[in-house]
């Protein structure tokens, strides 16, 4: 996947750095040339002569460094965005993610991230601690940073250096790889190919009074991967997103929604045109009968709290589809329940139920894996291992496939 492709490996001065010689024989294995760019702080936790080595390329570190992929390349610096497939940033620490997000320019790994061309792929991968990584202002300079297409790959869970444990560290090299293999395979020659998809992601917030909500831990990973696969195909992509932290995928229209009602009321206007409708998003069941305008004070010991249903969005298109309109569902469980998801393809008239099992740690919401049982109306299952969702949403788009008809 990765032969004679070109990537720019910029190191940050996080003590996970120390992994990153492992990283660049992982891309060199793959059969990718690699050209490290590391700031002075990088090169506490590293050896420049260990990445020299492992890389076989001369490591980069300010403006001035003359020796580049070209001969005689007196302007590296340029001429490494044009030579470059894509940028990864690995580990990317709390002070660069800022730097980027600001557009400053002093070292040559913020310089080359300036100047590559817009349609190469970045990979960024935060290592920090976890209090650092939570922090708004960290947040903020990665929302911007997904938001002009840069792809983020989060943090794992575990013993940070700081001695605490928890969400920070920078995901082992093997995963990184996995990521970019990803980014990087090229788009099949695929039946979606000029399809309108209509995708549903996130949560949805259903309002209590002015301040407060009801919702869900759905984050819209799986959504937006399935999305940004889609449109990798080929097709006409609409995305409906609950609230949720994640940069618009390529080439994929955005439709921005808070409550059921509100993605009710925006996807219904695709429903007519669609090839392919895909409820993904964690849609409230209720939602309160009478929110309160203004804020709910705290007065008795117990309250009561009368919840009505929401529409049911998957429910609406596949009772009124056409005919040649596909139409495809999650369900969740926290435990088996599989016979759920066999009812639900019967009772919303599905053509394919995606199943999947909320474990907390490597599935469901919050997470950056999944697995999936698949079940058409055929009655034919396939079992999906936990694996990254962008490759998830290529396998469940795999499966989707031949299920379109035939033009």
């Amino acid at each position: 996947m990765l032969t004679g492709k070109n990537i720019i490996l910029g190191i940050c001065g996080g003590i996970a750095a120390y992994k990153t010689p492992h990283l660049v024989r992982l891309f060199k294995k793959a059969g990718a040339n690699v050209q490290v760019l590391a700031t002075a702080s990088a090169l506490q936790f590293v050896s420049e002569l260990s990445l020299a080595t492992v890389s076989r390329r001369p490591v980069l570190r300010d403006l001035f460094d003359l020796e580049g992929p070209g001969d005689d390349d007196k302007t590296v610096h340029i001429t490494l965005g044009e030579w470059a497939d894509a940028f990864v940033i690995a580990p990317a620490t709390a002070n660069t993610i800022a730097r980027l997000n600001a557009g400053l320019c002093d070292d040559m790994l913020s310089v080359c991230f300036i100047t590559l061309r817009p349609d190469k792929p970045v990979l960024i991968a935060p290592a920090m601690d976890g209090h650092m990584y939570g922090s708004p202002t960290v947040q903020r300079n990665l929302s911007a940073l997904a938001a002009q297409g840069c792809s983020i790959l989060d943090p794992e869970s575990g013993d940070l250096a700081s001695g605490q444990c928890g969400l920070g560290r920078m995901p082992e090299p093997e995963a990184i790889v996995t990521a970019m293999e990803a980014m990087l395979r090229p788009a099949p020659v695929s039946p979606l190919q000029g399809r309108k998809v209509v995708v549903t992601a996130g949560p949805t917030r259903e309002k209590l009074d002015d301040v407060r909500f009801l919702s869900n831990y759905s984050s819209g990973k799986m959504g937006f991967a399935v999305a940004r696969e889609a449109a990798r195909r080929g097709a006409d992509v609409r995305l409906v997103a609950g609230p949720v932290s994640l940069g618009t995928p390529p080439g994929v229209e955005r439709i921005d929604v808070e409550s059921a009602a509100d993605m009710m009321e925006a996807a219904s206007r695709f429903f007519g045109d669609c090839d392919l409708f895909i409820g993904a998003a964690a849609v409230a069941d209720y939602r309160p009968e009478a929110p309160v305008t203004g804020k709910i004070k705290k007065n008795d010991e117990a309250m009561a709290l009368r919840l009505v249903r929401n529409p049911d969005i998957l429910g609406e298109f596949s009772a009124g589809r056409k005919p040649g309109q596909l139409s495809v569902g999650f369900a969740l469980e926290t435990g088996g329940g599989i016979g759920y998801a066999r009812e639900k393809l019967e009772r919303k008239n599905l053509d394919l139920v995606a199943f999947n099992v909320y474990d907390g740690a490597t599935t469901g919401f919050e997470v950056d894996t999944n697995a999936l049982t698949l079940i058409d109306r055929a009655g034919n299952v396939t079992e999906l291992p936990v694996m990254p969702k962008d490759a998830l949403a290529g396998r469940l788009l795999d499966e989707i496939e031949p299920l379109l008809p035939r033009r």
